[in-house]
């Protein structure tokens, strides 16, 4: 199963880069087939059939690989509502939707995914992303009802500055491409409830939280409570999830293995009689796949809950055939199953995260825990904690160095105190779900869980504040991740054989990772200069190596608030950052840049500039200045009316000169 899922994800990801077309893969699968049954006629003699059969089921497995990607990407079925465009993007058109899932809300609107249903009066599929402008005086909508409206589909806006995260290939991966914008009272329901697995696990999830509401939970322990137990973090602030991801302990607040492994310990002790009886053991494992399945409908079907429940049940249906298991193959076949029910499960974080998580455990504690010994239970018992923590911080922190860019250096005390009072915050939460869902929630226990809940978030939060304990901004690109697992698989062979080679090529790939430093160090270090997006505002980086000096409207210390110049920081590996004001001319190498701002003025009778960086909404006659100029380039920023915008636009359109919005085009940057 280990060979046949690796060949299964090269066949995924092949297909993103070659679309064949799914009746050519079937037909392709069928050759293949009638070829191995012909060639093991004729040449049964010559071959031994197992071998013929490895090299058939690597190939059709690759091929499965590509049919299961090709059959997933929607835009590709004949009924998906981006084959009825018949017009640009800017036409509105009828649709009928459903709402699938409420996401967390921006700062201008609720988000929520819909299922389109029609378009134009006619019958289509296809998610799409709904923006829904705030009004508290209308109702919210709710998963599950269905809506008319006349929208125009947009385009997902894609990153307008370096190195910040692609919400538009996110939102890809999820299958949609589309966003729609509308305001609430522009929104007509049309059925109150349409029946689906996610509307009914909605109704379940907010009987539970009216419930909750009844007593005396704080907003932030509600949101706690909703993120720990049911997996909705819509309500979760911005400020208490990075309290947790400083503390390492993010993991707990999202639904996965830790949790459902946890739940299903619960879930054998209290089903233990079960045994005594006759089928008692089939019962029991079947009540317990019910159960664990039924937890994550109403956890939402997230990724993490699919794969942990997925993972978990192989392990619940082994032990009730009490078969020995290789954990490798339970982990091959679990990855095996979901990749073939959502092939872009293959580049979720959470997916990578939780299987490296998870390797990595049975792999490296084995090791850890032979370093020592303790004679007493309670300290073995932390010892244990410690060792699966580290190990499954050593498999992690690559990937967490390359997606998140920082490292909580106190994740093991952080763990060593969550860990042991999880399956009791859990076990206790539980309870308090089922009491609350048949409004039958007693007053002492609210108070203990709430009084639990308040002790987690300030341990958290002490944890989170001791600063010098966590390293953020960390640069760490995808070759450096790879050479990472690259070294830490041999130490683990070494560990295990004590081998001359093994030394040899562990010595040989830290020669190669300093090549590969040295390397990206003479060209990352590089000279620019970028003209930033910011909306209504005005941002130049001047890089020289790895020094930024930012120009800017702003005040020093609103710029460096600026998330776009974290995430360009990181990705530069900038070490120093400095501020200055606008300047009217900028001179890079030999390139001269004129700044034209609100006052429009642009006398250059003693030199001609290269570019022109239109900033503030000047009110000039750009035809004039063009054929005064002649700029090579020019460049507005987002400080510009949209208006004046598209106006330059059709002017520059007409001079063939070269126009940058950098609302539309994403930030310039030249390099010297």
């Amino acid at each position: 199963m280990i060979k046949l899922t690796i060949y299964l994800i090269i066949g995924i990801w092949l297909g993103q880069f070659f679309h064949i077309n799914q009746d050519d893969l079937v037909l392709l699968s069928v050759g293949l087939l009638l070829l191995f049954i012909g060639l093991n006629f004729l040449l049964k003699n010559v071959f031994h059939l197992h071998n013929l059969l490895g090299v058939y089921l690597c190939v059709a497995t690759v091929i499965i690989g590509l049919l299961s990607f090709s059959l997933h990407e929607q835009k590709y079925h004949k009924l998906h509502y981006l084959n009825s465009f018949v017009s640009p993007t800017n036409t509105s058109y009828d649709v009928t939707f459903s709402i699938r899932e409420e996401l967390k809300p921006s700062r201008f609107h609720d988000k929520y995914v819909i299922s389109i249903h029609s378009f134009n009066g006619k019958r289509v599929k296809g998610l799409c992303l709904l923006n829904i402008s705030k009004d508290s005086l209308q109702n919210h909508p709710k998963v599950g009802q269905r809506y008319f409206s006349a929208v125009k589909f947009q385009k997902i806006n894609a990153p307008l500055n370096p190195y910040q995260f692609d919400y538009a290939s996110y939102m890809e991966r999820q299958y949609i491409y589309h966003q729609l914008t509308v305001a609430s009272d522009q929104l007509y329901l049309i059925e109150n409830q349409v029946r689906s697995v996610f509307s009914y696990a909605a109704q379940l999830r907010e009987r539970i939280q009216t419930h909750l509401k009844k007593h005396q939970f704080s907003s932030e322990e509600l949101a706690i409570i909703n993120a720990l137990l049911l997996g909705q973090r819509q309500e979760l602030s911005q400020e208490e999830y990075e309290r947790y991801a400083q503390a390492g302990a993010i993991h707990i607040l999202a639904i996965s293995g830790l949790h459902v492994g946890l739940i299903l310990l619960i879930l054998q002790y209290i089903l233990k009689p079960l045994e005594f009886i006759t089928y008692g053991n089939t019962l029991k494992v079947a009540i317990i796949l019910i159960l664990i399945w039924s937890y994550s409908i109403i956890a939402g079907l997230s990724a993490s809950v699919v794969r942990a429940v997925t993972m978990f049940s192989l392990f619940a249906i082994a032990m009730q055939m009490k078969r020995p298991t290789n954990v490798y193959n339970t982990l091959a076949i679990s990855a095996f199953l979901l990749l073939l029910f959502n092939p872009n499960y293959l580049y979720d974080v959470g997916f990578q995260l939780s299987y490296v998580a998870v390797l990595s455990i049975v792999t490296l504690e084995p090791m850890l825990r032979k370093i020592w010994h303790p004679k007493l239970k309670i300290i073995n018992f932390y010892w244990r904690i410690f060792t699966v923590t580290l190990a499954a911080q050593i498999g992690v922190l690559p990937l967490s160095l390359f997606y998140f860019h920082q490292f909580p250096g106190l994740f093991f005390l952080s763990n060593l105190v969550i860990i042991p009072c999880l399956g009791s915050i859990l076990g206790i939460g539980l309870l308090v779900l089922t009491l609350s869902f048949f409004n039958s929630l007693p007053e002492w226990l609210a108070m203990l869980y709430s009084y639990i809940i308040e002790l987690l978030n300030t341990f958290v939060a002490w944890i989170s504040e001791q600063e010098a304990f966590v390293f953020q901004n960390i640069s760490f690109d995808l070759s450096q991740v790879l050479f990472s697992y690259v070294m830490i698989s041999l130490f683990i062979l070494l560990i295990s054989k004590k081998t001359a080679v093994i030394i040899r090529l562990i010595l040989l790939s830290i020669i190669f990772y300093q090549c590969y430093l040295l390397f990206i160090s003479c060209n990352k270090y590089h000279n620019a200069f970028i003209v930033f997006h910011k909306s209504r505002y005005s941002v130049i980086g001047i890089k020289e190596k790895n020094n930024l000096e930012i120009h800017s409207n702003l005040q020093d210390s609103i710029v460096f608030e600026q998330s776009l110049l974290e995430t360009y920081k990181v990705g530069e590996d900038i070490q120093v950052i400095k501020t200055d004001t606008l300047r009217d001319l900028y001179l890079i190498n030999d390139l001269k840049i004129l700044i034209i701002d609100s006052l429009g003025v642009y006398g250059t009778k003693t030199f001609k500039p290269d570019l022109i960086l239109l900033r503030n909404s000047p009110k000039i006659n750009l035809s004039r200045m063009i054929d005064s100029i002649n700029p090579k380039l020019i460049i507005s920023d987002g400080s510009n009316y949209r208006s004046y915008q598209d106006r330059w636009a059709q002017t520059c359109q007409l001079k063939k000169i070269p126009f940058h919005q950098t609302g539309k085009k994403g930030a310039f940057i030249t390099r010297y």
